[in-house]
């Protein structure tokens, strides 16, 4: 599936990916290629998106805001404060503050 993290300021992550979790405002969800639509509020939390493989993170303003797991490299962490969410044939778009 293809997600795109979008802020006020930047497109911050734009790409093919295995699954994504995202804080609800009930509790966090996870969506796989092929969920059923979907769109929601998100709360203030944090975004995980699981990569196909390894990411590798130029050093720029978005290193800050999203960084590797600690624990598995193939996942990426992005803190956010609030936001929107909507999947829709198999494209996940994620406006987030």
């Amino acid at each position: 599936m293809y997600l795109e993290i979008v802020s006020p300021e930047a497109v911050l992550f734009s790409s093919e990916v295995d699954s994504v979790v995202v804080p609800g405002l009930n509790g966090e969800f996870q969506m796989l290629s092929n969920h059923a639509p979907v769109v929601s509020i998100l709360v203030e939390g944090t975004v995980q998106i699981h990569t196909h493989t390894k990411q590798h993170l130029e050093l720029s303003e978005l290193s800050g805001k999203l960084v590797p797991h600690a624990d598995d490299d193939k996942i990426l962490t992005l803190a956010i404060k609030s936001g929107t969410l909507e999947m829709k044939d198999n494209k996940v778009i994620v406006l987030a503050d």
